[in-house]
């Protein structure tokens, strides 16, 4: 039987797909720890764990009147959930009856992984586009020839400087069309792009080829994990980066940009619309800034959020959780905007342009923020805290699961939001721990509403070691088995496990297979 939550309403998975399918606003929120949900999620559902919920959550669904449907596996902490956001001021809340199993039992898949539906649209794209690869022992064989090439490398510059293969300069992925010219020195060069996987070389390599380059273009095969599978060592003491803008890349960047807005029907905003578009009760309107990190900082648009243009169409859900919402994409000129929505129109997203940065023109109309706040939870600092432990006081540590094996307090229990542990102490006072305070706080808040005595301890591990409580490593504790919190196949990939690598390879090739049609995950690829 499924029970009715305060401020919440069951909705049945009938009605669940039509929904997904209206064409009306509408989250979908998976509120499971990240191992549960990366082991099988709906396709279109957004990962926001219950450990994070009332931070995680608000950026990602900023609009306190969207339609949100919160999926589980267990009905206490869904209806926890409830509670906490409708305590944050969200009024249309819904919960799938039956949760995760509902889904599973109408006989609807659930996918692996994380960022699912942007990993299958890439491998979509080079499957209806034939975007052209290269092998990595091919590419190998060019650089020891020095052969006439040039290797993009389309991650983000904090995972190129961790390792990237030879030669390879850093270019994320929305810089790749704005520095063409300067990075090319001829149309006779081949162009490779390289990325951590399959999705941000195939569309790094797809963008230049829709933006009319005249050079050969191609993705290298696998990224990084595919040179390092064929047994060819990464490098981080050649680093290099894109050089500062010239003119002349400028000006043949933005004609373009130009003619790839004129073909995939990329619309361009001014100020004006944008301050109505977030003035709108009705509608939910995302801004970023896809700029570089050192532009944004310099100044930026009051409002918007800082979002790398590549990272947006390979993990769209880490920003926006609300289908059919907005998007408008903010950059100086134009060019960056451009090719990151083109693609998000593509991926079915409503995603325009909003060119330039005047530092005279940023006032910000939030869209209809939140009218509340949760209420601050108890705090003790750290010295209080190892007095109040060695009076009997029951320590806890909510960090993350891999954080509390690297460093917590001597003599604390680790313990996970979603599953707090049912043999607690009836009474007594509980310190609770967490470098990272929220994920401390939300654990305070549960227990504090099932009626126990608890506070959360400040700081991180050096304040609580300077306070003279002593901080230990635990590699083998909590066991793997208990931390619902890690995805194991998904991280240790980069941690030199081949088998991890060549399994993570595997599964994004074979997405089109699991998702079958297009359509089920709304794309709309243009040939």
């Amino acid at each position: 039987m499924t029970r009715q939550h305060d401020a919440g309403r069951p909705v049945t998975l009938a009605a669940l797909l039509d929904w997904l399918d209206d064409g009306e606003e509408l989250a979908f929120i998976d509120i499971r720890e990240e191992g549960p949900y990366g082991e099988g999620h709906p396709l279109l559902a957004v990962n926001v764990p219950y450990s994070l919920l009332e931070t995680a959550l608000p950026p990602l669904v900023p609009r306190a009147g969207t339609r949100l449907v919160l999926l589980g596996d267990d009905e206490d902490v869904t209806a926890r959930a409830i509670t906490r956001l409708s305590a944050l001021g969200y009024d249309r809340l819904y919960f799938l009856a039956g949760g995760v199993q509902a889904w599973e039992r109408g006989g609807y898949p659930l996918f692996k992984g994380v960022n699912v539906p942007y990993k299958a649209f890439a491998e979509f794209v080079e499957h209806l586009l034939h975007t052209p690869d290269i092998a990595p022992d091919e590419l190998a064989r060019l650089i020891e020839r020095q052969e006439d090439y040039v290797l993009l490398d389309s991650r983000t510059v904090e995972e190129y400087d961790r390792f990237h293969v030879p030669s390879a300069i850093a270019v994320p992925s929305a810089e790749l069309l704005y520095r063409f010219e300067d990075l090319v020195p001829s149309p006779e060069t081949l162009v490779v792009i390289s990325c951590a996987g399959r999705t941000r070389g195939i569309i790094g390599a797809q963008t230049l080829i829709n933006a009319g380059v005249p050079n050969k273009v191609v993705a290298l095969s696998g990224g990084t994990q595919g040179w390092r599978l064929a047994d060819l060592a990464t490098v981080r003491d050649d680093a290099r980066y894109f050089p500062p803008l010239s003119k002349r890349a400028q000006q043949s960047s933005r004609a373009r940009a130009d003619a790839l807005a004129q073909r995939y029907g990329v619309n361009v905003i001014d100020a004006a619309t944008l301050g109505q578009w977030q003035s709108d009760p009705e509608r939910t309107t995302y801004l970023f800034d896809v700029r570089n990190h050192d532009e944004y900082q310099r100044g930026h648009r009051a409002g918007a959020r800082w979002a790398p243009g590549g990272q947006l169409v390979q993990s769209l859900d880490k920003w926006a959780g609300t289908r059919n919402a907005r998007i408008v994409l903010n950059d100086n000129d134009g060019v960056r905007a451009t090719t990151t929505a083109h693609w998000l129109l593509q991926l079915g997203w409503d995603a325009v342009v909003l060119p330039g940065f005047d530092g005279a023109n940023t006032a910000s109309h939030p869209t209809a923020p939140l009218p509340l706040a949760l209420p601050p939870v108890p705090v003790i600092d750290a010295a209080a805290a190892r007095q109040r432990l060695d009076a009997g006081a029951l320590g806890l540590s909510a960090d993350r699961s891999w954080e509390y094996r690297r460093a917590h307090p001597a003599g604390t229990r680790w313990v996970n939001r979603s599953r707090i542990a049912a043999d607690l102490p009836p009474a007594g006072e509980i310190l609770v721990f967490a470098g990272q305070g929220p994920l401390a706080e939300g654990v305070v808040r549960d227990l504090i509403d099932a009626g126990f005595d608890a506070k959360r301890v400040s700081g991180k591990p050096q304040d609580w070691q300077a306070a003279g409580l002593t901080v230990q490593s635990s590699p083998q504790d909590p066991p793997a088995g208990q931390q619902i919190d890690y995805l194991f196949w998904l991280h240790d990939r980069h941690e030199g496990n081949a088998a991890a690598s060549a399994a993570y390879l595997a599964w994004e090739a074979d997405l089109p297979r699991q998702v079958a049609d297009p359509l089920a995950a709304h794309f709309a690829i243009r040939r």
